[in-house]
């Protein structure tokens, strides 16, 4: 939640981590025989672009933390 006008930086991690993981699910839906076949490749861009982001915004939210700021 909001503490004195900051975001809680567990709750935005743990959000992250949230996000991560629904760019594996967008990669996995397609392996499945469903009527999603015909758009694999667009959920395997959207999910490994997803994955990318998020993994990159939380190393860049650590390093922060870590060096204090």
């Amino acid at each position: 939640m909001v503490k004195e006008g900051k975001i809680d930086v567990e709750r935005v991690a743990i959000l992250f981590l949230a996000c991560i993981l629904a760019g594996f699910a967008l990669i996995k839906v397609t392996e499945y025989d469903t009527v999603l076949t015909s758009l694999h490749s667009v959920f395997t861009l959207v999910g490994a672009i997803t994955i990318i982001v998020f993994s990159f915004v939380l190393i860049f939210k650590g390093i922060l933390a870590l060096v204090g700021k």
